[in-house]
């Protein structure tokens, strides 16, 4: 769960960790902070902790000597410290919550140790919320194909806050790449990115009544594991580009990946979808038109590496040329992590908006053109 400063992420972690403690028997559940002082302080007994967010009659019970949490269903929950790894190894759980993950000194050393430990029931799980910033660790684990991403925004939390909160933060971090990082919840690289916090802001707008041209781009995963399949449809219109929708998804089948490009472009009314064949070749065609495909589809090669054809597309956002329809958390954090470290996860929806917009603006023939008889 990644969140701006103040969207309500410990009371989120909290709630579901109570809900879970009050309402299951015997559970052996693992609060992990910081350091025990946050898990104390913030994670139990601070104003959205485990006792704040309890009913007056359903609330655990604090034992101090022992750093554990005791609910009414004889559910226990022990508070560990991240700077202590070790001291994970040997205890066993059902779940676990685990706050801050991005403040902890050894986050892969805690982590590791950890989810040995949750091994207790059929389906163990374990629930991290945090203020992301881009951490090999955090980006390792947003890269395992089995985790589940929710963000949230301070402005969401806004009537939970002070007055002054917001505006004091946008002061301080207005019109830079930590806006996004610290209010909006996204892992924003720092040095090397190619397209800028400010400029993806700025990026936001409806969709204008009609279209020239619609495409859907798609972008089909390397492998069978772990890489989405990108799917993003955008449309032209004045020398702009309006990205309408990101629907990549990750799992897939080849066959499944090709009906949700297909359903994308009937849903959209695309005239054309742009598929790059890298990976698949004539296959990814061969998919497509299996999957019921009616759209023309156009074959695309990439012979330059990603970050050399995403250079002109950020220079398209810098001159605000390019339009984001609806909110894309996912598709914008991949977008600012271009051109940055490299990680494990490939960035499929960044790739697929990229050959979406280059077909519609870059592309040669890509707008209208004179000629002299």
């Amino acid at each position: 769960m990644l969140g701006g400063r103040g969207a309500g992420k410990t009371f989120a972690g909290a709630f579901w960790l109570h809900e879970l403690a009050r309402k299951t028997d015997n559970l052996t559940l693992a609060l992990v902070g910081p350091a025990l002082h946050d898990v104390r302080e913030v994670m139990v007994e601070g104003p959205s902790g485990l006792k704040g967010v309890a009913a007056e009659g359903e609330r655990p019970r604090w034992e101090g000597g022992r750093k554990r949490l005791i609910w009414k269903s004889g559910s226990v929950a022990y508070a560990f410290s991240a700077e202590d790894p070790d001291s994970l190894r040997g205890p066993q759980f059902h779940a676990a919550w685990a706050d801050e993950f991005c403040a902890w000194r050894e986050p892969d050393r805690v982590i590791s140790n950890l989810r040995f430990g949750l091994r207790l029931g059929p389906a163990p799980r374990l629930v991290v919320t945090t203020t992301p910033r881009p951490t090999p660790a955090l980006k390792r684990l947003m890269a395992e194909p089995d985790l589940a991403t929710s963000r949230g925004a301070t402005a969401l939390n806004a009537k939970n806050l002070s007055p002054g909160f917001l505006s004091h933060v946008r002061r301080l971090y207005g019109g830079t790449r930590l806006e996004a990082q610290e209010l909006e919840g996204l892992v924003v690289e720092a040095d090397g990115a190619l397209f800028r916090a400010e400029d993806l802001a700025r990026a936001k707008g409806a969709r204008p009544a009609w279209l020239e041209r619609i495409v859907v781009a798609v972008d089909p995963p390397a492998s069978a594991h772990g890489d989405a399949c990108g799917i993003v449809a955008a449309g032209r219109r004045d020398g702009r580009a309006f990205v309408l929708a990101d629907r990549s998804a990750r799992g897939l089948s080849p066959l499944g990946w090709a009906r949700r490009a297909v359903d994308t472009a009937r849903e959209f009314g695309a005239t054309e979808i742009v598929a790059e064949a890298n990976q698949g070749g004539e296959m990814v065609r061969t998919v497509l038109v299996q999957a019921g495909c009616a759209t023309p589809i156009r074959l695309v090669h990439a012979s330059r590496g990603k970050r050399a054809r995403a250079e002109p597309v950020a220079a398209l956002y810098e001159q605000a040329r390019v339009i984001h329809c609806a909110a894309m958390p996912a598709l914008e954090e991949e977008l600012m992590a271009l051109g940055g470290e490299d990680t494990r996860r490939s960035p499929d929806r960044a790739d697929a908006l990229v050959w979406a917009v280059t077909h519609l603006l870059l592309a040669r023939g890509a707008g209208p053109r004179l000629r002299v008889l």
